[in-house]
């Protein structure tokens, strides 16, 4: 039997994470493991985060890369929260919600790596798509819209179009060195 610190580098050889089909199977049972099961199934959303980063080939790296969209997705969505956008309850952003920004965040090099030299289709797609998204974590009960339905598809749509092109920009230049 392989022990633990034979598996992971071999793993590793795959490069699984860096596959267009795990990372977007793999984003889509986080999205599930978040939003559906909130607070109750963080053990399994941080289960499948540290996967991500035990799969991964640097994964100091990987987190540097991934920081800063990290940190502009959670404060985005805070800003969203105080202005009454979203209603996450008894907090501004909830953990599991930062646990889906670090799953979306690796998405940005990797399954929505197209997107990358297309920045109005990304406009688009963000503006359309992700609203959606919002749209069903609230069916789904892991989040309340306040406002009016049309008042929170246009801000978010908004929000969107002009965020998820954004994300690649914000790739670009830590890839380039910060130049």
């Amino acid at each position: 039997m392989m022990a633990l610190n034979q598996l992971i580098p071999t793993l590793r050889a795959y490069a699984l994470t860096d596959k267009v089909w795990f990372n977007a199977l793999w984003f889509q049972l986080t999205w599930f493991s978040c939003v559906i099961g909130r607070e109750q199934w963080l053990a399994v959303s941080i289960a499948l985060i540290a996967m991500h980063f035990i799969l991964v080939k640097a994964p100091r790296e990987e987190l540097y890369a991934l920081a800063p969209i990290i940190a502009v997705g959670v404060a985005v969505d805070s800003l969203l929260s105080v202005l009454g956008i979203f209603d996450f309850g008894d907090s501004l952003v909830p953990g599991w919600l930062v646990l889906l920004w670090i799953a979306f965040a690796t998405t940005i090099t990797r399954a929505f790596a197209f997107f990358k030299q297309r920045p109005l289709l990304a406009s688009v797609v963000g503006g359309l798509g992700v609203p959606f998204n919002y749209a069903v974590g609230a069916q789904l009960g892991a989040v309340t819209l306040p406002m009016e339905p049309i008042i929170s598809a246009a801000v978010l749509m908004g929000v969107w179009a002009l965020l998820f092109p954004s994300l690649f920009r914000i790739v670009a230049h830590r890839e380039s060195g910060g130049r």
